[in-house]
């Protein structure tokens, strides 16, 4: 089967194609596991993280890919959840013990022994991939295939930022960053909370009225303190310098949820601007996001169908995997990236 694999840690300023397009066995599904077709993958800022170092994979050569959707065309033994045909996806979550605290307390995503998808295991960047069972999701029928595979994770992560934000309706809420992830948060703040305000910071002019747009009553750059003091800011940036700025912004006792598995290197000088005094005091939160468990995405797919939540997004054939990574790197598009893999 065709796939684009990662070899090794790579810098995209010098190597623009850290991905290969080879040939490679197709996977057979083991006991609990079924093997799906794949036909279409969503492209995520983790695979920047996972190229660059920042979230290096366990072991070379890997397949990326978080976000897939596909078809069950092979069940392994012991299946018993879908038959050949069914639609699915595949998130970040691709494994877990099953036996400590955190999994049987439903909370597998802080599972010492969770294994990511496209990372840990070969993931939605080739015709087929495996995946246990219980984390293959049913997909809505409203959901066009293209549409649903950034649900999986830029959806799923932003649905579960926002539980962890504590928003009531009528809060004022900021998102750092505009990219694949906060256009959807906005969109899901809308349905949820309609009476929410929403303030937007971004660096570009065009994401800033991609904003506004999307019913966003105020957006600006991330350098710019916000009109009012927010209640709670979800960043969904992989900077540091939107962190510092964002705690500025908050009111007393607000929240701030850092929806990233990894940040960017640390800048030093706006390390140095962080003060107790501005940022930190009058009991203003911090909160990170981990990973998603696999009742968030069950439970977001369902309240998106609902809500008519659907991406904006840009379409590349798997061959160009590293051009629309590095569209994402560089920001020429807004919305989400999905390769479509089988046609």
């Amino acid at each position: 089967m065709k796939a684009m694999i990662l070899n090794g840690i790579s810098n995209l300023k010098v190597n623009k194609f850290p991905l290969d397009l080879v040939d490679i066995p197709m996977p057979i599904p083991i006991y609990g596991e079924v093997r799906i077709k794949v036909l279409v993958c969503g492209v995520c800022h983790t695979e920047l993280d996972e190229i660059e170092g920042r979230l290096a994979p366990i072991a070379f050569p890997v397949v990326p890919g978080h976000q897939v959707v596909g078809i069950v065309d092979k069940l392994g033994p012991g299946t018993c959840k879908f038959k050949k045909g069914d639609r699915v996806g595949v998130a970040w979550i691709h494994s877990a013990c099953g036996r400590c605290t955190f999994c049987l307390e439903g909370r597998e995503n802080l599972c010492d022994h969770f294994k990511a998808t496209g990372k840990d295991a070969n993931g939605g960047y080739a015709e087929y991939m495996t995946v246990g069972e219980k984390y293959a999701h049913s997909i809505p029928d409203f959901f066009s295939d293209i549409r649903a595979a950034p649900l999986l994770c830029a959806g799923a992560i932003g649905y579960r930022a926002v539980q962890l934000a504590n928003i009531k309706d009528g809060d004022r809420v900021g998102l750092t960053g505009f990219g694949a992830s906060a256009h959807l948060v906005l969109k899901l703040l809308g349905y949820t909370y309609p009476k929410t305000r929403i303030f937007v910071f971004a660096r570009k002019k065009e994401e800033q009225a991609f904003a506004r747009e999307l019913g966003a009553v105020w957006a600006g750059d991330t350098a710019n303190s916000s009109p009012e003091k927010l209640d709670s800011i979800i960043d969904t940036t992989p900077a540091w310098k939107p962190v510092v700025e964002a705690l500025a912004n908050l009111k007393k006792g607000g929240r701030l949820v850092i929806n990233a598995i990894r940040k960017e290197e640390m800048d030093k000088n706006y390390l140095q601007k962080l003060n107790y005094q501005d940022h930190l005091w009058m009991e203003k939160e911090i909160k990170s996001v981990a990973n998603l468990t696999a009742k968030d995405i069950e439970d977001f797919l369902v309240l998106a169908a609902k809500a008519s939540i659907e991406p904006k997004v840009a379409v590349y054939p798997l061959e160009e995997a590293n051009t629309a990574l590095l569209d994402l790197k560089e920001r020429h598009i807004k919305g989400a990236k999905v390769l479509k893999i089988h046609r």
